[in-house]
């Protein structure tokens, strides 16, 4: 029997999955580490990570997995990697890092982008790049360009998170397409490395990694490679994918219609297209999605709400309870719209639907007299699932006609309180599978020429349950309308 083995390199943890070359049955997976991978934020609006602390958790990880899973580095075949998107890690001539990596949640760069967008043009943004330059990849370089030159000037590649990992094992500097897309490099016009943004910002194409396709082989692990993390010398890597493309990937999320979502610390709501139409480009994000080619357009639409399971978690930690159970299990005992209470869940930094604005988390209409902590919890989930109701309206207007929504049966969809109050506002069923991004990412490796046949297979036995949407009633539809007009407000004296 041979294997796959899949990283997913998250701003949390790295999770490590091993997966039977044939069926793609999981027969490993672990996480690591016990606790969250640190994240550096020196000014407000920052958010950095060391790439060293990345590679350790990945070799401990491969380490750990193999003991759990009993599966050597000799019967493992290939690798897949997912990782945390728009982040930036530099490297010198001789492969060092050369600053911490700037992650996808860090905001310094957002006035850089805001700037590029004006003097680029909406139009030409919205028709090359199918996004505003924002906060991604090409706009954090850019802020390192004009505030860190002495950091800048020593650069002899720059790249993604997965690029990163992927050098650790293979000794080769590579990005990929979807990756370049990801941080806003990529000319979908012209199907090439964007002149456009990298004349705005005056950056050197020597800079860029040399591009590997998504699929196949891109690399080799090296001697040096094997000898960190336990793997053979040789072993191919095959696979490279951002976080969110990568968990549509391990839901089977291919086809226009299809939408893929999760709700860990923030929420995304990730809906594949076939087309290159856009309106809302200052709220969504468009990127190349994994099996797009040349005569098969497929764009995966990204919403992302950064206030969502970290307002949850922060309830938890203040109620003084030990877990989200206890919290699920109090909102339940609650009618739905929380008997009048309203909670904005804005509370984690700028979010992009709300046009890069940070309105605060609001808690509206309390009633000491009426509401305990039961209806906090409701409250708070109600919210976070009217941010992705409200999220998916967007996308309709972007164009988007959802069919499906795909889920992991993990962190807050495991509230039926949460996914049932999307499923029912939405009118659009729920789908959970028990599936992980390693996973999916461990038998990607089997995948060639994006062909995504073999997903269907490896999922069969995946399925855990339908949310099928109820009747909608006067009290859940009212709560919503509220909810909304409480954030009407907050926009307005925002100024938006």
């Amino acid at each position: 029997m041979k294997y796959f083995l899949g990283i997913d390199l998250g701003s949390s943890s790295v999770k490590i999955s091993i997966v039977e070359s044939e069926s793609g049955k999981s027969v490993g997976l672990v996480q690591t580490p016990e606790s969250a991978i640190p994240i550096k934020a020196e000014k407000e609006g920052w958010a950095e990570q060391s790439p060293e602390h990345w590679w350790k958790y990945v070799c401990e990880g491969i380490e750990k997995v193999k003991i759990q899973s009993g599966i050597t580095e000799e019967e493992i075949e290939g690798i897949g990697i997912a990782y945390q998107m728009h982040g930036l890690v530099l490297l010198d001539v001789e492969g060092n890092t050369l600053r911490e990596a700037i992650i996808w949640c860090d905001s310094r760069a957002v006035e850089i982008g805001e700037r590029a967008f004006g003097e680029i043009g909406h139009v030409k943004c919205n028709s090359e790049l199918l996004n505003s330059p924002g906060n991604f990849t090409a706009s954090k370089l850019a802020w390192v360009k004009a505030n860190e030159p002495h950091v800048y000037n020593r650069i002899n590649k720059f790249m993604l998170p997965g690029d990163y990992i992927a050098y650790r094992l293979t000794q080769q500097m590579t990005t990929t397409v979807t990756g370049l897309s990801e941080g806003v490099l990529w000319d979908y016009q012209s199907n090439t490395l964007s002149e456009t943004i990298l004349a705005q910002y005056g950056i050197s194409k020597e800079l860029v990694p040399s591009v590997v396709p998504m699929f196949g082989l891109q690399g080799q692990v090296s001697a040096l490679g094997a000898s960190e993390s336990g793997l053979k010398s040789g072993t191919p890597l095959l696979y490279r994918a951002g976080d969110q493309p990568n968990n549509a990937l391990s839901l089977g999320v291919f086809e226009p219609g299809e939408v893929a979502a999760t709700c860990g610390t923030s929420g995304v709501v990730y809906a594949v297209t076939n087309n290159f139409e856009i309106k809302e480009s200052q709220r969504l994000n468009n990127f190349i999605h994994v099996n797009h080619s040349a005569d098969r357009t497929r764009v995966g639409k990204l919403l992302c709400v950064n206030g969502a399971g970290i307002q949850y978690s922060w309830l938890k930690e203040n109620l003084g309870l030990d877990n989200f159970q206890e919290l699920n299990v109090l909102a339940e005992g609650i009618p739905e719209g929380s008997e009048g209470l309203t909670i904005l869940p804005f509370g984690n930094g700028a979010e992009r639907i709300l046009y890069n604005r940070d309105i605060g988390s609001k808690v509206h209409h309390l009633n000491f007299n009426r509401h305990s902590k039961a209806h906090l919890a409701r409250a708070a989930l109600e919210g976070i699932a009217f941010a992705f109701v409200y999220g998916l309206e967007i996308m309709k207007n972007d164009g988007v006609i959802p069919r499906v929504i795909r889920v992991g049966n993990d962190n807050m969809f495991r509230s039926d309180v949460f996914a049932q109050t999307i499923a029912t506002l939405a009118d659009i069923q729920i789908e959970v599978y028990e599936t992980t991004g390693a996973t999916g990412a461990a038998r990607a490796c089997a995948f060639k020429d994006a062909d995504m046949n073999l997903m269907e297979v490896f999922m069969r036995e995946d399925h855990l349950r339908t949310i099928i949407p109820s009747k909608k009633n006067q009290e859940l539809e009212g709560a919503y309308s509220q909810w909304r007009s409480v954030l009407q407000s907050a926009l307005k004296e925002n100024n938006l």
